[in-house]
């Protein structure tokens, strides 16, 4: 599948960090990962430095799928409200999965610093604005259930929104807990760790066929090798339908752009994170070197060839948007791309074992929290092989109850 338009901005501004070779022998491991943006890698380095035994494989060069088109938001909310995710898994489940959610926030900032810290990690907070009038209520919902389990959220009038921005809102939730980062750097030194502790990584290297048994899988390659594995990981984000039969997502087109630098931003909330209720919503954030950033107008549809054709209209689209925000900021397109990405009916992701696949873990961050998910996905699936359980598994698992 083709998963990316346009010119998407990370992969620009780091240029190639890192290489690896195709496979082109027999690997033996414990756990073959398959996928190597985000999710495979953050799966990979949790594994590695369990001790475990890795090979990591992508049919492309690493990094340059979905991850490479991320705007890289980080936020414990899902796209899901909590009031409503509550009426679809239960309040207990619902209040659980959010929690994981703001839990993943602290462990990226660890890796990050585990790591050496040069991924544009920044901790920061949101500001979710009423697009409508009518949407104030579901927001105010949010509030006090929000509020009622421990999460940091303060409420914002129109009068305090018009006094600290030019945004349109009629009202707005002020989250202190957010953060952002450069998913496509932060990548490319968790494969780099993962590495140093052992794992074998293999780019441009498709897989063909696969052989699933109660004793392990057995992988064959284009180029006709082998890899024999106790586990296998599929981490191949929304390319999972070789591996997965199942429909279980609405396959979605999203577009974003990021402006010439700035030194300044007048009428942008502080430095915060910014999204809205309408759907389909935009947000926006900025980066290291001064640039605005804004994403959304989702369409239902990934056909990339309709998805290029759109990628113009969708751009001067945000644009627009933009300047109604921020009219004070001229907005200067310096790049614009679009994406595929996924939509669960609830807004979780799917993480674990699949009843019918044996030995065989997913790890599908699929929504607008794909980097949260996919922190979570490595947790689970580090704990599931490692020790043979996870006590947050059940709350992602494929069959997980719904009133949908």
């Amino acid at each position: 599948m083709d998963l990316i338009s346009g010119t998407p901005f990370w992969p620009l501004t780091n240029g190639l960090i890192a290489s690896y070779p195709a496979l082109d022998t027999g690997e033996e491991c414990e756990v073959a990962v398959l996928g190597a943006g985000i999710s495979g890698a953050l799966v990979a380095w949790h594994l590695a430095e369990a001790g475990s035994d890795v090979v990591v494989v992508d049919q492309r060069d690493v990094v340059t799928g979905s991850t490479a088109a991320s705007t890289c938001l980080l936020q414990y909310e899902v796209d899901t409200p909590l009031h409503r995710l509550v009426k679809l898994v239960g309040e207990s489940h619902a209040v659980r999965a959010y929690r994981a959610c703001h839990a993943a926030l602290n462990r990226i900032a660890a890796v990050d610093r585990k790591l050496g810290g040069n991924h544009g990690f920044k901790r920061t907070e949101s500001l979710q604005g009423a697009s409508r009038d009518r949407h104030l209520p579901g927001l105010r919902r949010e509030l006090e259930l929000q509020r009622r389990y421990g999460f940091a959220v303060d409420w914002w009038s129109r009068t305090q929104v018009t006094r600290c921005s030019t945004l349109p809102y009629s009202a707005a939730l002020l989250v202190h807990d957010a953060a952002q980062i450069d998913a496509h750097r932060f990548t490319h030194s968790l494969l780099h760790a993962a590495r140093a502790r052992g794992s074998r990584i293999y780019d441009r290297t498709r897989i063909t066929g696969r052989t699933s048994t109660a004793r392990g899988i057995t992988l064959r390659t284009e180029r006709g090798r082998i890899i024999r594995a106790r586990h296998l990981v599929v981490a191949t984000g929304y390319e999972t339908a070789p591996y997965l039969a199942d429909s279980l997502t609405t396959l979605v087109s999203t577009f974003a752009l990021v402006t010439e630098p700035r030194d300044k931003f007048p009428g942008w909330p502080g430095e915060r994170l910014i999204w809205e209720t309408a759907r389909p919503y935009v947000y926006l954030r900025q980066t290291e070197d001064g640039r605005a950033m804004i994403g959304g107008y989702d369409e239902p549809n990934c056909d990339p060839s309709r998805r290029t054709e759109m990628l113009p209209r969708k751009t001067a689209q945000l644009a627009r948007r933009f300047h109604q925000l921020l009219p004070k900021v001229r907005c200067e397109t310096a790049y614009s791309w679009a994406g595929t990405f996924a939509e669960t009916p609830d807004g979780l992701p799917y993480i674990g074992l699949h009843p019918s696949r044996p030995n065989t873990y997913f790890a599908l961050g699929y929504g607008g929290n794909g980097i949260t998910f996919s922190v979570i996905a490595a947790e689970i699936i580090r704990d599931l092989i490692c020790e043979g359980t996870s006590r947050d598994a059940e709350l992602f698992r494929f069959d997980r109850p719904s009133v949908l």
